[in-house]
């Protein structure tokens, strides 16, 4: 009603106090994005220094007689889904693969037969395409114990 009636008098008290308090906040506002800037900086910055000091473990397990299964574990670092990494092996190699849960409750995908290096050349190719170039990738052979006879008596 004041608007319609006495223009000026509106514009006097009511469009220079929003002004002066929009001025005010819009400076507050430049001021908390700037903190988010930083703070999402920062966060990016901690995600990528983790990425690049955790290492994908490809160990090589020795089961019966001949046979192997290859168990990849660490990619959950590398946000890659770990499920249709298990399919892509799968139907790359022709063999059977699954996820397992490890000892610490973190998904492992396990290969049945002795694929190791071509794992492993896949899952650096995998990571350059994201352009993670410095990531290490360690090979383990790990042998079944042979059980010791018992003397006979």
């Amino acid at each position: 009603m004041v608007n319609n009636n006495h223009s000026d008098l509106y514009e006097k008290y009511y469009v220079n106090n929003q002004s002066s308090l929009s001025v005010e906040k819009q400076q507050a506002l430049e001021k908390d994005l700037q903190k988010l800037e930083i703070k999402e900086a920062k966060k990016a910055q901690r995600i990528l220094e983790k990425k690049l000091s955790s290492k994908i473990i490809i160990k090589k397990i020795e089961r019966t007689k001949r046979k192997k299964v290859v168990s990849i574990s660490g990619l959950e670092v590398f946000e890659i889904d770990i499920k249709k990494l298990s399919k892509t092996f799968s139907s790359k190699f022709a063999t059977g693969c699954s996820v397992v849960k490890n000892a610490e409750k973190k998904d492992d995908i396990v290969i049945q037969g002795d694929l190791g290096d071509e794992c492993e050349e896949y899952i650096l190719k995998l990571l350059k395409e994201k352009g993670l170039t410095d990531i290490q990738v360690e090979q383990i052979e790990e042998k079944k114990k042979k059980k010791q006879q018992q003397p006979l008596k």
